[in-house]
């Protein structure tokens, strides 16, 4: 029997932001037990933990969805560290412990701050060479894509632009929080689009205008991979979001502090704080951060 926990990310309330399964002790499995057990937990992403030559600020960990194994994903990272220090599986030194997770991507950089001895909230490095593209469909076609009025699409401050930091987002601007909640994604207006050549599969819409106080812009995923009612994680596409910020001449350069908010009270919010430093490089360093919260855990049969 393997031991599981189940965390939600990007949160500070149970049954809201991201959920992920996190197997802390995954040491004896094989890539096919952990597809099947990633496909009976059904969640957006399943971690698989392994230690390495024993050293305790460094873990193994391996990320699959339903379908496959993914090479990066940002909520597991928060997960992973959050539930090694609930169950007690690394040792908090103080007000801040530092850790080491090995993806198959690389080394992720891990903090987590405690208080009280009680994880209180985790922080990740990145550095991402981004590749910037203005060659958009135009702004009517995007208004279609989404379903959205034309007047909706902001074409002044943030325009769209087409963002890679390995995976390519088409990343478009709405002018109000009202029209990213209300867009739905038209797979007829997107296949007669100019968007198939972009190469970008997602569309990263987002809004600096939010009701909430805590966050600075509100984001949502959409494509012709996601259901049209899903709100899927944005996590792994803040790299790309904090680029597309960094490519406008009013970003000026420094270091910058925002929130971004997915979902909304109805839809498992979630809040990510990020940290970008912008020296006009062709690298851009990253930190993303968020609180988790511990909601079940249990056991489960080794599949054959």
């Amino acid at each position: 029997m393997l031991d599981y926990y189940i965390a939600d990310v990007f949160t500070h309330e149970r049954f809201s932001g991201a959920q992920i399964a996190v197997f802390p002790h995954a040491e004896e499995l094989n890539t096919k037990q952990m597809e099947v057990i990633a496909k009976e937990m059904n969640l957006s992403e399943t971690v698989f933990i392994s230690n390495i030559d024993n050293e305790q600020s460094r873990r193994r960990m391996r990320i699959f969805t339903p379908l496959s194994e993914i090479d990066f994903a940002g909520h597991p990272v928060i997960a992973t560290a959050y539930v090694l220090a609930e169950c007690k599986d690394i040792e908090l030194s103080g007000a801040e412990t530092e850790l080491t997770l090995v993806q198959n991507s690389g080394d992720i950089d891990v903090t987590l701050s405690a208080e009280n001895g009680q994880v209180s909230f985790v922080q990740f490095k990145r550095t991402v060479s981004p590749v910037i593209d203005r060659f958009t469909p135009s702004e009517n076609e995007l208004a279609e894509i989404l379903s959205l009025d034309a007047s909706d699409i902001d074409n002044t401050k943030y325009t769209a632009r087409l963002v890679s930091c390995g995976f390519p987002y088409l990343i478009v601007s709405a002018k109000s929080y009202e029209a990213v909640r209300k867009a739905k994604f038209n797979y007829t207006a997107w296949a007669h689009s100019a968007a198939p050549q972009t190469a970008a599969s997602e569309i990263l819409l987002i809004s600096p205008n939010t009701p909430y106080k805590d966050s600075d812009f509100n984001a949502r995923l959409l494509g012709p991979n996601i259901g049209v009612h899903e709100d899927p994680p944005v996590g792994s596409a803040i790299p790309a979001f904090a680029a597309y910020l960094c490519s406008f001449r009013f970003t000026q350069q420094g270091t910058h502090s925002f929130a971004v908010d997915r979902g909304d009270d109805k839809k498992r919010r979630s809040v990510l704080n990020i940290e970008m430093d912008h020296k006009a490089q062709d690298e851009l360093a990253l930190r993303i951060g968020g609180q988790a919260v511990m909601v079940a855990e249990g056991k489960m049969h080794i599949p054959n």
